[in-house]
This record gives C-alpha cells, structure tokens and sequence, in this order.
C-alpha cells in the first residue's frame, strides 16, 4: 500500500513513517517544515515540501504518486496558543483539512487516517473516557479535529471514503532514531528532560493542590511507537469500514510521578517549583482504549512510564540538540 503522510516530518509522523516503512508500505511525506525536520524523514520515504494550504501543491503531490490512503498529522496542535489564535485554529486547520480532502476525493483516495485529539472533551463526564463520551471541545484546536471528524462522517456517508479518526492526549517516548523535537517546547517529558541536561534551571509544575493522591494534575501518556501501530492498524481495518478509537495506556500517571521516574532513570537532580494553575486544566484526564484493544487487537508495547521514559531519555541523551546536531 502506499500511503501518504502529511507532517511525516513532524514528532508522530516521522515515527508513523519510519513504522509503516519497516512494515513494507511505501511512503510519501508531505510536510512544510513548520514544526517538523528533514532529517527526522526516513530515507526510504519520498519527501514532498509543500504546504497544504496550496490547493496546487496538494493536488500535484496526489495526481504523481496516487496514494491508496492518507494519514493526516499536519496541524496547528497548541491549545493555549489556539485560545489566543482561535482564527488560525479554526481556519487554517480546517481549510488546509478540506483541500487534502477535496484532493483525496477527486483523485480517488478512498481510506484517510486522522489524527484526532482527546480535546474534543473538556470536561468529560466519565473517566476514563470513552468513545461515547460526548463531544464538548476544550478549545478552538479541539474544535478544529472535531470539524474535521464530521467532514469525515460525510464523506463517508455521500462518497464511500473510509476513515478512521484516533484521540489521544501525550504521546511520548521516542524510537531508537526518531524523538521530540519542538521549538518552543511545550510537551512535559522533554521538559523534564531538558532539567536533566543541565539546558533548563528547573521544571515548573502548574499547581499542587488539585483533588489527587498527590495534589498534581493526572493525565495519560501513551507511547508514539504505540500510537504509531494503533494508526497502522485502523488503516488495514478500512476495509471493514470507518471508525473511531480513543487511545490511551488504561491509567494516568500525576506530575510529580512523570518527574520522579525521570529522576529515577536519569539518575539527576531534575529541581522542580510549584507555580500558580494554568485556567482550565481539569484535575484527572484519562482515556480509555477498550475498543480498540477488543477490536483491532492493540496493545502497547510500553505500558509503563518506566519505559517510556527510558527511551525518551536514550534519545535526547544521543540527541542533545534534537535534530540540530
């Protein structure tokens, strides 16, 4: 199969990628550099620069290498810049969304993968979550996927496109080759780790008292290699028609615990401070993934925070500088 993968340059494309490639798919990344490396693209991949808000572009890349299916990581994904941008959310997202799918629809492409994210759901009502939850997006980010989700039913429904669309909150980790590598960095792992190599002061933790065992914030961490084979897997599901999955390890692990296993595999000091909650960061989010453990067969090959951590740690400690070596 050959499939075509915008943001394949980015943090879960380039690892998708690299899966998908050792699996025996061709591969064609499309990808403006925004947020992704050149150098994070498997070499076995076809490398497009192209941004998906050029319908021209979009339609070229389709037209040469008639992909059998699409996944689509290309995004703005920042839901406190989307609060302070709502309009590049809530249009760039979605108008580059609707040319790679008006492209895929006039050139055939009957399967698309999205990733999707667990901010469709800002104050669940059940934990943890599950696919019946109902939709209430956190942000104009979330709202952005969630559009996209009912392009999607649509398209399904009038033209027969096939999809699958996986929410999830962290992904983390990293491969032997491949890790994170954002600028600036948000996400909490390579922050803690960044304390550890002596390139941060400390790691701030947004709040102490919220309603847990230990007064942090609780939220689930799910690998990317992981993530990376639940979207393998949807794909070759397709033809049984389209789906939605909720990803996640089952449990949630609090800030403190993140910073303690970091302290504990990187065998460092990682100094920590408390500061002021950041407005709207719900206590406890966890996802569940029954449905596609039962439907698919998926199971994380790293559970634990242990691992996770351990390979996030062998990454940067091989790459100091993420990509810019």
């Amino acid at each position: 199969m050959k499939v075509l993968v915008t943001g394949g340059a980015g943090y879960i494309g380039s690892i998708t990628v690299e899966q998908l490639i050792e699996g025996g798919e061709e591969v064609v990344v499309f990808d403006n550099l925004y947020q992704g490396h050149r150098a994070a693209v498997h070499p076995d991949a076809v490398f497009i620069q192209g941004d998906l808000k050029d319908r021209s572009a979009v339609d070229a890349a389709l037209a040469t290498h008639r992909p059998d299916a699409i996944m689509h990581f290309a995004s703005y994904t920042l839901v406190g810049e989307s609060m302070q941008q709502p309009f590049l959310y809530l249009g760039e997202n979605i108008t580059n969304g609707l040319n790679l799918l008006q492209s895929a629809s006039e050139h055939g492409v009957q399967k698309f993968i999205l990733s999707s994210t667990a901010n469709l759901f800002d104050k669940p009502e059940h934990m943890p979550i599950d696919e019946n939850e109902c939709i209430v997006p956190g942000s104009p980010y979330g709202e952005s996927k969630n559009i996209l989700e009912r392009l999607l039913y649509w398209l399904d429904r009038t033209q027969g496109m096939h999809y699958a669309c996986l929410r999830y909150f962290n992904a983390c980790g990293a491969s032997q080759e491949r890790g994170e590598d954002h600028d600036p960095e948000t996400h909490i792992i390579p922050l803690i780790l960044q304390v550890a190599l002596g390139q941060r002061a400390d790691f701030a933790i947004f709040g102490d008292d919220y309603p847990t065992p230990d007064g942090t914030c609780v939220r689930d961490y799910i690998h990317v290699v992981d993530l990376a084979q639940a979207h393998i897997l949807a794909l070759h599901a397709l033809d049984g028609g389209s789906r939605t999955y909720n990803l996640g390890n089952g449990r949630g692990f609090s800030i403190k615990e993140v910073v303690d296993m970091a302290r504990t595999v990187t065998e460092r000091s990682i100094p920590t401070r408390v500061v002021a909650r950041r407005p709207g960061d719900p206590a406890v989010l966890v996802a569940s993934s029954d449905k596609i453990r039962r439907e698919l067969g998926w199971a994380p090959q790293y559970p634990d925070l242990r691992s996770i951590m351990e390979t996030a740690w062998n990454w940067h400690l091989s790459h100091p500088n993420g990509y810019a070596q």
